[in-house]
């Protein structure tokens, strides 16, 4: 089996210290087999808040992917944003900003969507739609597929839709195509499940919240998602579980479960 556990969006430098402590017990408690964490890892890319960032990954104790979001690149230091943009996070997470994780029943597969020149748009290029692609081509039928970029694929509200990833339409495609099954996702403090329309084959949006800043949105809290895949789902599914964290009890709980079948037959979602 594969548990996967999505942190994205923590913004480090506006980290809450119970929120921090309740998801390290969490992940002891879950144990995951894999930890991504999908982007805007700090609030200002400053060396001080990426080592905070991976001192706390460290304490998880997870093998961990990591690709960096538009707040990871300096905003206020020119020199460094235009020469040097992924120096601070290369120092903390190392120098691969497109890891790719293959085991036995799992393969994750990561995009870098932030460019220098942008602020907050993301960019999906030809290059990377085909990389990925030929990435999910070659993977065995015994593995869930996923890609994980930082800007959204999908949204569900109207006013969301200049938040997208730029490209996204021909990345979902070619994907859908050669046999993805989930694309993980951040950027707009917002979680949610949703199944993507008019492709080859059943595919997912996975959209993760903040997952310990202060930086909420809408009155939804702090939340992270776990995916299981194997002996701990039904027979060919894959279920989605939205954890938030709920002050009262200063911990993250469950709140939501998804389940679907990602392609190895009908497509189908059902949350509970």
């Amino acid at each position: 089996m594969s548990v996967l556990l999505q942190i994205s969006d923590p913004h480090f430098g506006t980290e809450q210290p119970p929120v921090v402590e309740a998801l390290v017990r969490l992940a002891a408690q879950q144990r995951p087999d894999l930890l991504v964490l999908s982007g805007d890892i700090t609030q200002r890319a400053r060396s001080g808040q990426f080592r905070l960032a991976r001192a706390f990954m460290d304490r998880l104790g997870t093998p961990l992917l990591a690709i960096p979001g538009n707040h990871d690149i300096p905003l206020f230091d020119l020199g460094a944003r235009l020469f040097h943009p992924y120096a601070r996070h290369c120092d903390a997470f190392g120098d691969e900003l497109e890891p790719v994780h293959s085991s036995h029943d799992l393969l994750v597969l990561c995009v870098n969507t932030t460019r220098w020149y942008r602020h907050k748009d993301g960019a999906v290029s030809p290059g990377q739609i085909d990389r990925v692609a030929r990435g999910l081509g070659v993977a065995g039928p015994e593995q869930l597929r996923v890609v994980v970029v930082h800007q959204p694929v999908a949204v569900l509200r109207a006013g969301e839709g200049h938040n997208l990833l730029r490209g996204h339409a021909a990345a979902l495609r070619r994907w859908a195509a050669a046999g993805g099954d989930l694309v993980m996702g951040g950027h707009i403090h917002l979680p949610y499940v949703m199944a993507l329309p008019d492709l080859a084959r059943p595919m997912w949006a996975v959209q993760a919240g903040t997952a310990v800043s202060s930086r909420v949105r809408d009155g939804i809290p702090n939340s992270v998602n776990l995916v299981r895949w194997g002996c701990d789902a039904p027979e060919g599914r894959c279920l989605i579980e939205r954890w938030d964290y709920v002050a009262t009890a200063h911990a993250f709980v469950r709140m939501t479960v998804t389940e679907v079948n990602p392609g190895r037959g009908q497509g189908v979602a059902d949350e509970r």
